[in-house]
């Protein structure tokens, strides 16, 4: 094991002590560093990122400004123990980054969903129980799927109907509170969960191990399912492979867009309410919130049909 190895070992550990998940950014570096160890590199260089990009660059360009990322962060933490270590420019991949249009899942689409999910075979029917409960809790919530992947039972307050997200996206904390119907939902999986695993795990979503099921498990079963259901092309089983089509991350899209909807039809204002929807998802910024009125078709028009009330309303007033 060379020196970026151990570092890499090193920096994982501390920033998984810090509550980060860290699956994907784990992967990435371990490639990043596999191949400085065949170059016989000990030290982080832009050209060393850029001859690993061309040994392996049938990503897109926006997946490799991603990758970009991952590695920068990581070279700031070697640069910081040595100053041989080289940090890549941010703009060194040239790429305009967009946000891939939003997937609004039909109702109907989200119950064939849970019960595909359902039937998802395992053992002792734990897979079914936890893809099941998770798919719908992210499908009520709008969580992101790694914020609901990190929950522990300490988190979850069925009495008082809260959960609590201790690191969401930068970082940030909040409370997300829940239904009665949702509550009663969980509690159930929780008695079943128990009864399956045997002991009570740590996190509260598990594998029949007990074990916390990671974000790469969760997408390739949300992408069997939508499989099974239709809404992916059948491809060869394989892990890892999800294919193209609607993604587990639309689920957060159609609760946010539809909670919009609503404000629309019940005559709400959106801009009184917007800030309420920014803190339940968690943005940084409302701009991020505002974002699903632009991407959603059906949301665009009830905004335009609203200014255009007003204005008429102006005018003959």
């Amino acid at each position: 094991m060379n020196q970026l190895s151990k570092e890499l070992d090193r920096y994982l550990t501390i920033r998984r002590s810090l509550g980060y998940g860290l699956t994907t950014t784990a992967t990435i570096l371990q490639r990043f560093v596999d191949f400085a160890e065949q170059q016989d590199a000990d030290h982080i260089s832009t050209d060393l990122f850029l001859r690993w990009k061309e040994a392996f660059g049938h990503a897109n360009q926006q997946t490799w400004v991603g990758y970009l990322g991952i590695v920068r962060v990581f070279a700031q933490w070697l640069h910081g123990l040595d100053p041989l270590n080289e940090v890549p420019p941010k703009g060194l991949i040239p790429c305009r980054l967009h946000r891939p249009k939003p997937y609004i899942y039909s109702d109907e689409e989200t119950r064939n969903i849970l019960k595909a999910a359902a039937e998802l075979p395992s053992k002792r029917g734990m897979r079914a129980l936890t893809y099941s409960t998770l798919f719908g809790l992210l499908a009520v919530t709008g969580l992101r799927i790694k914020e609901a992947l990190a929950l522990d039972n300490r988190d979850v307050d069925l009495e008082q109907g809260v959960l609590t997200i201790r690191r969401g996206k930068g970082g940030k904390a909040r409370l997300v509170p829940i239904t009665d119907s949702v509550a009663s939902h969980l509690k159930a999986y929780v008695n079943r969960r128990d009864q399956l695993v045997g002991f009570v795990p740590q996190s509260f979503f598990a594998t029949e191990q007990g074990t916390r099921p990671d974000d790469c498990s969760a997408r390739y079963n949300f992408s069997s399912v939508c499989q099974r259901i239709g809404l992916r092309p059948v491809i060869k089983p394989r892990y890892g492979r999800h294919g193209r089509g609607p993604r587990i991350h639309d689920l957060r899209h159609t609760f946010a867009a539809r909670t919009l909807i609503g404000w629309y039809r019940t005559g709400k204002d959106p801009s009184r309410e917007m800030h309420k929807l920014t803190t339940y998802l968690g943005h940084w910024n409302p701009e991020h919130t505002y974002w699903y009125i632009e991407a959603v078709p059906e949301l665009l028009e009830l905004a335009s049909q609203r200014v255009t009330g007003s204005s008429v309303g102006k005018v003959q007033g």
